[in-house]
């Protein structure tokens, strides 16, 4: 299935789609294949891409839908590929957590972001379906970073402090070198 899907470009920071409000997707578009066709062809380019989500704006089409995926680690198992359209998250709870992110669109670099630990979301899915789940950790960072996305915002817009900004090789060598195992 991903093998017939088309690799979409990922637009950069400087392009205006990745700092505009994205529309919602309109109802007449859930009874076409459109969502199918652009859901399979974003996971094919999220996975390519070795990301793990990917926003509609992120590959020039300004509308309210994002894939993610989270591959298995040795605490949590696989979450596969899934489309999220007209999505809305809010927060459970005020826990918050630093953590490392970096973007397709922002290629190269990582900086340390602030992320609600927890969250609900309530989206459709490209058949018109409603979905909903709560979501928590990394899985609940991976989907405010691609909710972002629809509003036009960055993670460098979420970030308190750009002290922590590493281009990945540096970032690599000197920040996942000295954590300790398991983090």
């Amino acid at each position: 299935m991903i093998e017939a899907a088309r690799l979409l470009e990922v637009i950069r920071l400087g392009h205006p789609t990745l700092r505009a409000v994205a529309e919602p997707v309109p109802e007449e578009w859930f009874a076409t294949g459109r969502l199918a066709d652009l859901g399979r062809n974003m996971v094919r380019t999220m996975i390519e891409e070795h990301g793990v989500g990917l926003a509609a704006p992120q590959v020039a089409e300004s509308i309210r839908l994002f894939t993610c995926w989270v591959p298995e680690t040795d605490d949590e198992p696989e979450i596969p590929p899934v489309v999220f359209v007209n999505p809305e998250i809010r927060p459970v709870g005020n826990d918050v957590e630093d953590g490392w992110e970096g973007c397709l669109s922002i290629p190269g670099i990582r900086g340390i972001v602030p992320r609600y630990r927890r969250l609900k979301v309530k989206a459709r899915t490209v058949e018109g379906e409603p979905v909903s789940l709560t979501a928590d950790g990394f899985l609940a960072r991976v989907l405010q970073h691609e909710f972002d996305h629809l509003d036009g915002i960055v993670f460098f817009d979420r970030m308190t402090s750009t002290r922590s900004l590493a281009f990945e090789p540096e970032w690599e060598k000197f920040v996942l070198a000295g954590e300790p195992e398991g983090e």
